[in-house]
């Protein structure tokens, strides 16, 4: 048990925040979550409810900082604009100068390590990359202990509706072929892989790329759904020069960015996990067990 760390998570209103919060309470961590005045009343009082200290203050603002951080060993940064979104929140003012407050505030603050949670390396130029890469330069210079996380595509987001894999009425939106290989990763583990890397020494000043267990083409990924939900999908494919045209004509940076997701989808990536593993011990969660557990057995889609 950590009884004696403090742990102030950013972001911990996001679904990846709350469950790293949950997994610091089962640690014995004493957790404080940086939540913002407009904060869903459910979501803090769902903290204040398993005894997480909430501290009101916004990345975009860095005096309001200094208190979340005030009495804390370890900061670990999850927040960003790309699934939620207020009233001046961009990629800008929170992914990449909002991260760099958040940098300033931890060690002003005097907070041992930082734990930040950003995402693979792709082959082109976007937004968002551009933040997270220029934020975890930042934390490399800080001086402070860190370990960076660049976890691939969470299949929760990925293998969902609003991204076009419809389970529930069996069709999906492949972008590119489908046939490139991907190492899907649940947001549950990754949270757990910030959670072990938190107090972790040998962790420390080093960045891993987070993959799943396995390196399943999109279309292998159809195939397993096919076979736990008992049907065929209905498939449809955008082309990798459609995606390059919708980044090239994206109005906004946002908007460029997701379009430089798709084309890193497209891309496909094949992490290699055993040195990790043996650092940040996690017990992985397989595409198959997300497919159960969207549809458990015997239910299925027609």
């Amino acid at each position: 048990m950590n009884t004696n760390q403090k742990v102030v998570v950013v972001g911990a209103t996001g679904f990846l925040g709350m469950e790293i919060i949950r997994l610091l309470l089962d640690e014995g961590y004493d957790v404080k979550g940086l939540i913002r005045e407009t904060s869903s009343k459910e979501k803090v009082d769902a903290l204040k409810e398993s005894g997480v200290e909430t501290v009101v203050g916004d990345m975009k603002d860095p005096d309001s900082l200094s208190r979340a951080f005030e009495v804390a060993d370890i900061c670990i940064s999850t927040a960003s604009c790309t699934f939620s979104r207020q009233d001046g929140d961009n990629i800008e003012s929170v992914d990449h100068q909002g991260q760099l407050n958040v940098v300033d505030a931890a060690k002003n603050a005097g907070i041992k390590k930082i734990v930040f949670i950003s995402f693979n390396k792709i082959d082109n130029d976007f937004p968002l990359q551009t933040a997270k890469r220029a934020v975890e330069k930042a934390i490399a210079d800080s001086g402070m202990a860190y370990t960076i996380l660049q976890p691939t595509v969470f299949m929760e987001v990925w293998l969902s509706a609003p991204l076009g894999f419809d389970a529930a009425n069996a069709t999906a939106t492949l972008y590119g072929t489908g046939q490139n290989p991907i190492t899907w990763i649940s947001y549950r583990d990754v949270a757990a892989f910030a959670v072990e890397a938190a107090d972790n020494e040998i962790s420390n000043g080093r960045t891993f790329e987070l993959g799943g267990p396995e390196q399943l083409s999109p279309l292998q990924v159809i195939s397993i759904f096919e076979e736990e939900l008992g049907c065929k999908f209905s498939v449809n494919n955008v082309p990798v020069e459609a995606l390059q045209e919708q980044k090239n004509s994206a109005a906004d940076p946002l908007s460029r960015s997701f379009a430089g997701l798709m084309l890193g989808y497209a891309d496909g990536n094949r992490i290699q996990m055993e040195e990790t593993l043996n650092i940040l011990p996690v017990s992985m969660t397989s595409v198959r067990d997300y497919a159960r557990s969207i549809v458990p057995a015997g239910e299925a889609v027609h």
